[in-house]
């Protein structure tokens, strides 16, 4: 999300940072460049018009001119108005999951939204988000009548993510399930009840209504309305016309991930008033991140997101297998196993292209890779060619001679040329490990260390700038 935004600016930014001073010229020029940058970005007009005049009244008289460091003062004023616009830091307090559950049990949260916009699904990564972060016992309830398998795909859902929901009953109206709901969770001393509501393609008032009397029934905690970032200023327009009917207390934007502009986040806030929670990014039950105005400004202006990378690992990394891995590699022993190990992690991850983005100072070497086509699929192409070697041979590679890399390939859908580049890269790997394990591995712990204990879990990492096996198309 925002990578054509991300790019516009920097590449502004760069003109900017080559030069000794700024005329008033020059920051006219660069308001101007980020204007087109944010039209093209499909934000709102109104909303790019109240960030221009909010940066110029920021950037007037000669402080930014005559400052040590122009170009920053720029990017600092950008960088602020991102904040603003995103929603800024005055945030009321919520618990770790992003949301107000401080109510008596159950805390009600209803979804909203358009058919398509991805409700269902986003329950059930709201409900494991909250289980995961908060240890709340959650239930979810499908309310949507309407659409054929609704209520059976909620279940399965909750199934997939360990989440109770309530039983099926056939014939009984939205309303009606609504208040069996909420009796079922205070019988069942749940904390958290989410109430997936059915939607249209299209806003009309039957929809309108039936969510209005359901919001009377519940009296929600938390009433978000699920949009869909790729429509663009429809959601914007979504957004308006449900808050206008519901008493909505956020948003949820999903597919943020297909999304390389970006304007529908940066015009929500400005246009409706309610803060953005969180940001769908994928398909995975766990691909829910809490939306953040700073670090969302951050990455657009190429910093990355280093807490949402620490995130990511320590929610993927098991400690005492982080440190049987330190032992081992502080050994120098690292096989294709441990290769293996390490490119499913990258992948649970988000893939290469997804921690690039959140890593500070690399949005070129990420318009590189993705220029190399380099994806998850490639990840998935190592794994199936480590799969086809035997045990004994993952445990010692040196004993894959011609005819075993043959047997190989076959097995793996690839050529010899690809098992020799693995095999290659994972000898740079192993060396490196062994290098950093040498004086009783303190080079490994002091890695570990630094990223902050999230223990093995980025392990892989290091390769990122020469040897890491994703990085060449087999």
């Amino acid at each position: 999300m925002f990578d054509a935004l991300g790019e516009r600016l920097t590449a502004t930014f760069d003109r900017l940072s080559g030069r000794g001073y700024l005329t008033a010229a020059d920051v006219d020029e660069a308001l101007r460049e980020v204007r087109v940058a944010l039209l093209d970005a499909d934000v709102a007009l109104p909303t790019v018009k109240t960030f221009l005049t909010r940066a110029r009244e920021r950037a007037a008289g000669e402080d930014v001119i005559r400052s040590v460091k122009p170009s920053e003062q720029v990017i600092k004023i950008v960088f602020d108005g991102l904040v603003e616009m995103l929603g800024g830091e005055d945030r009321e307090a919520v618990a770790d999951s992003g949301l107000n559950l401080n109510v008596a049990p159950p805390a009600v949260i209803l979804m909203a939204g358009l058919q398509g916009s991805g409700k269902t699904t986003t329950s059930a990564k709201l409900a494991l988000r909250i289980v995961k972060t908060e240890r709340k016992r959650v239930m979810m309830a499908s309310l949507d009548t309407r659409r054929p398998a609704a209520m059976e795909q909620l279940a399965q859902l909750g199934t997939q993510a360990s989440v109770d929901t309530l039983p099926i009953v056939a014939g009984q109206s939205a309303a009606d399930i609504a208040r069996r709901a909420l009796s079922a969770a205070r019988l069942g001393g749940y904390d958290v009840l989410i109430l997936d509501t059915a939607g249209r393609t299209t806003l009309d008032e039957a929809m309108m209504s039936e969510a209005a009397e359901i919001a009377r029934i519940a009296r929600p905690a938390e009433t978000l309305l699920v949009a869909d970032s790729l429509t663009g200023q429809d959601a914007v327009r979504t957004a308006k016309a449900f808050h206008e009917r519901l008493p909505l207390t956020g948003m949820i934007l999903t597919r943020a991930d297909g999304d390389s502009r970006g304007g529908a986040a940066l015009s929500m806030r400005h246009v409706t008033g309610l803060p953005i929670k969180f940001l769908g990014a994928g398909e995975r039950i766990d691909a829910l991140d809490v939306f953040d105005a700073r670090r969302v400004a951050d990455r657009i202006l190429g910093r990355g997101d280093i807490v949402a990378l620490v995130e990511r690992a320590a929610e993927d990394m098991d400690a005492a297998k982080a440190e049987k891995i330190v032992r081992k590699l502080s050994k120098g022993q690292f096989d294709l196993d441990d290769l293996s190990d390490q490119l499913k992690q990258v992948r649970r991850m988000g893939g290469v292209q997804g921690l690039m983005g959140l890593m500070p100072g690399i949005a070129k070497m990420k318009k590189e890779l993705a220029s190399a086509n380099v994806d998850e699929s490639i990840l998935k192409r190592q794994e199936a060619i480590i799969s086809s070697m035997t045990p004994l041979e993952r445990r010692k590679p040196d004993l894959l001679n011609a005819s075993r890399k043959r047997r190989v390939a076959r097995g793996a859908g690839v050529d010899v040329a690809a098992i020799n580049r693995l095999l290659k890269q994972h000898r740079q790997m192993a060396d490196m490990f062994k290098a950093m394990g040498k004086n009783g591995g303190r080079g490994l712990k002091g890695l570990i260390g630094q990223m902050g204990g999230m223990g093995g879990g980025m392990s892989g990492l290091p390769g990122l700038g020469g040897g890491f096996p994703g990085l060449k198309k087999p």
